[in-house]
């Protein structure tokens, strides 16, 4: 355990506004040092349960601790931790340098530390000798980078980050999500992030939690919940997969039309059942494969480019839909038939999910 960072525990946590609820019954349990991210689309509980975290919303029922300590009812300017918002609220008026010193003021420390912990906060962040900037004169990521670094220059066991990213463009983005991911590593903080984006989640975190409507649908780590969702909702939103309904032939067989899929898994019971096909799983068939692997034909309907990758799209003899991608080498065209062709496509029976239906 990492002396500055700060294990978290929800217990049974709700949050009621009349007779919505906005947070309902969410037990999670968090390890010192550990980035945890809390994924969900909106409505979903997310920020309310960072609300809770920071103080800044009381829940209904449950409680919060940190390190042991019950926080529960603890304002959030004595709970030490570190928040970014995601419209960074930095202040306009003040330089770089009095935007990252605020935490230190606010807590009353000798303005003689100031200077040396305000360079060193923000060469954390590759803003060195950006004190006198102004705030006006910054590009997005350069003012998401002083959010940060006015959060971490009190060295907070415990970050809270509310989707600081969303507002950059997309190459930006991916490039600050690699650079939270190796400053996590430096700092060693404890990190609790909320975004909607699957991806930023599974690139940056050492877990992933799911909400939907107030609940805690699933935790786990990133590639594990990836290829073992709980349920239909958790692989509709992680990853690029296509959900077909299926039916239970046996514990380790289901029917998809008129074609019989062998999974590795155990099939659940009932009859609402669901296959989870990334398109990254499935393969062109090209006679010499696996002959244990699931075969499936259909009828081109559309390839579209997208730069690194190809997305094909295939309409089943049963009418159903499927897409695939394929790398865009130089011969990724020839094995794949125009537009109204037959292709087939095979999928491992370890990459065959079947998940329970949820409305």
């Amino acid at each position: 355990m990492d002396k500055r960072a700060e294990s978290v525990e929800i217990r049974s946590a709700s949050k009621a506004y009349g007779a919505v609820r906005a947070l309902d019954d969410v037990s999670l349990n968090v390890d010192a040092g550990e980035f945890v991210s809390l994924l969900g689309p909106s409505g979903s509980g997310k920020t309310t349960l960072l609300g809770i975290l920071g103080g800044f919303i009381l829940p209904s029922s449950g409680s919060i601790y940190f390190g042991g300590r019950d926080v529960t009812y603890m304002p959030p300017h004595k709970r030490e931790i570190g928040v970014v918002f995601q419209n960074y609220a930095l202040f306009p008026h003040m330089s770089v340098g009095e935007n990252v010193a605020f935490p230190l003021r606010a807590r009353r420390l000798p303005k003689s530390t100031w200077p040396n912990r305000v360079r060193a906060a923000l060469a954390m962040v590759g803003l060195t000798g950006y004190e006198h900037r102004g705030i006006a004169q910054l590009s997005g990521g350069q003012r998401q980078r002083v959010a940060l670094a006015r959060a971490m220059i009190f060295e907070p066991r415990l970050i809270l980050m509310d989707e600081p990213l969303s507002a950059l463009d997309k190459q930006l983005r991916e490039s600050m999500q690699i650079e939270l991911r190796t400053l996590h590593k430096r700092i060693g903080a404890t990190i609790i992030y909320v975004t909607h984006d699957q991806r930023e989640a599974l690139t940056m975190s050492d877990r992933v939690a799911v909400m939907k409507d107030g609940k805690l649908i699933q935790i786990d780590e990133p590639a594990r919940l990836h290829d073992h969702p709980a349920d239909s909702f958790v692989a509709s939103f992680i990853g690029e997969a296509t959900l077909l309904p299926v039916r239970r032939i046996d514990s380790c067989s289901v029917a998809l039309g008129n074609s019989v899929l062998r999974s590795a898994r155990a099939v659940p019971p009932g009859e609402a059942l669901m296959l989870a096909v990334h398109s990254e799983k499935l393969l062109i068939d090209d006679g010499a494969g696996d002959g244990a692997c699931n075969r499936l034909t259909g009828t081109v309907t559309d390839i579209v480019y997208q730069g690194e990758s190809l997305r094909i799209f295939l309409s089943l003899a049963d009418g159903s839909a499927l897409s695939l991608r394929q790398p865009t080498y130089h011969e990724a065209y020839r094995r794949i038939p125009p537009v109204g062709g037959s292709l087939t496509v095979t999928l491992h029976p370890e990459d065959t999910i079947v998940v329970p239906r949820v409305d």
